[in-house]
């Protein structure tokens, strides 16, 4: 089954954020930013590329230098500029509407990919190019946008998502009203597509689509209908992906492992995964390999994606964890993030690396305590923790935080604009592309 958007979709809307108060911007009480509209000149449009507040200063002479730091994550330097204000330009309807195609499609590929799902409803030319195979396979030569964070929740029973773009700061909101009305959930993505899990009726079922395309497709029933723990990993290279399902979320650990192949577009049946006890149902896909965390045998459990095998690693965890998640990074690199510490005052958020030569757990970062304390203000708090691309992400959905962690540049920072919406709300890296097929 496949859902398409119509030639009048609805659009995402952009949610703005504000800069802290270093930046000139607003805070609220807790420290997060909050959201403001943006500001409007009296009735006239202001077709300045600045856009600032204030009388327009038509004197070269006269023109004032602003200071403003460039759009994009972490970035230090700052760049000065003069505002120079430009007359409004007359749009020829008649010039803009005999583009060419080709010439069309290399201005779209240079717009932000949330920007061009808002194109959609423009009319209906610009809605077809958005699914032309010809522009899908220039956008697939373009660099990625960059990471994001996609938020999914459910309004009154609705589906909701929000996407926070990491390289432009801002949120962008996503209507979900295209997927089927299920009881489903957010199993994570993987190269521009996103995977749900839910529960038609007395029947499990699992689905894949593409937000920006708003398209989907529900995959073959497994073999065993029990709700399973999954996971979706995309193959770049063949344009195609895998759903792993390892055993049943209520502890039966008799089932074996199901593995979808989009290419074949079946379930195929392996190992039953030999474990007794799991620490965790969060799993970690890194370097062709799915890792979860295990008591029984303590260590780690690993499956072989491609000879379709688990296998036992006796890497023993930290004294004193609380509570872990295994998080991929690139390079083959795994880490492992938990609380350490039996009370309160004495507890902080560490992050270790698996030495894969040694078998051991190396710690390479701490939390500071002052995000510590503002992440979690109770030694049993909930947290949630995800991962991609050695970004670590922690959402506290009691405090309606989220903190980022570059492992790379040993960055701390706070997300702009405290849009996780509900304590329900779940949490994935999001890598926007026109051109993921769900097929």
């Amino acid at each position: 089954m496949v859902g398409s958007p119509g030639d009048s979709s609805e659009s995402g809307s952009i949610v703005s954020n504000s800069h802290s108060l270093r930046n000139g911007g607003l805070h609220d009480d807790d420290g997060c930013p909050r959201q403001v509209s943006p500001i409007r000149i009296g009735g006239s449009r202001n077709t300045s590329p600045i856009g600032c507040v204030g009388s327009r200063n038509t004197s070269p002479s006269r023109q004032k230098v602003i200071k403003t730091k460039p759009r994009g994550l972490d970035e230090e330097t700052v760049a000065t500029f003069g505002k120079v204000v430009h007359p409004d330009v007359q749009m020829e309807d008649n010039i803009w509407a005999m583009l060419p195609e080709d010439l069309l499609n290399e201005i779209l590929l240079r717009v932000p990919p949330f920007m061009i799902f808002r194109l959609r409803s423009v009319c209906k030319r610009w809605n077809s190019i958005l699914q032309d195979s010809c522009f899908l396979k220039f956008h697939s030569q373009v660099p990625s946008h960059g990471p994001c964070l996609l938020t999914f929740w459910k309004n009154l029973q609705t589906p909701q998502c929000s996407v926070f773009s990491l390289p432009l700061k801002a949120w962008y909101r996503i209507p979900f009203t295209f997927l089927p009305q299920w009881a489903f959930w957010l199993v994570g993505s993987s190269a521009g597509l996103v995977c749900f899990s839910g529960l038609d009726g007395l029947t499990f079922k699992t689905l894949v689509c593409n937000p920006l395309t708003q398209t989907w497709r529900t995959l073959p029933g497994m073999h065993y209908n029990q709700q399973r723990q999954l996971i979706m990993v995309v193959d770049r290279i063949d344009r195609s992906f895998k759903v792993i399902a390892t055993g049943d979320i209520f502890g039966d650990r008799s089932l074996p492992t199901e593995v979808y192949d989009s290419k074949l577009d079946r379930w195929s049946l392996h190992q039953i995964m030999p474990a007794v006890n799991l620490c965790s149902s969060k799993m970690a896909y890194c370097d062709s390999r799915l890792y979860l965390e295990t008591l029984s045998p303590l260590g780690l459990m690993m499956y072989r994606l491609d000879p379709g095998y688990w296998e036992h690693i006796p890497a023993r965890f930290p004294r004193s964890l609380l509570d872990g998640y295994l998080v991929a990074g690139t390079q083959k690199r795994l880490f492992l993030v938990g609380r350490i510490g039996l009370y309160s005052t004495l507890q902080s958020m560490r992050i270790w690396e698996l030495d894969h030569a040694k078998i051991t757990w190396v710690e390479i970062s701490r939390m500071p305590p002052k995000y510590f304390r503002a992440l979690l203000r109770l030694s049993a708090e909930r947290f949630e923790c995800v991962g991609q691309d050695n970004l670590i992400c922690f959402t506290s959905w009691n405090q309606g935080k989220g903190l980022l962690y570059d492992v790379d540049k040993k960055v701390w920072s706070w997300i702009a604009g405290c849009a996780l919406q509900s304590y329900n709300s779940q949490v994935c890296f999001y890598e926007p592309r026109f051109d993921a097929s769900i097929y």
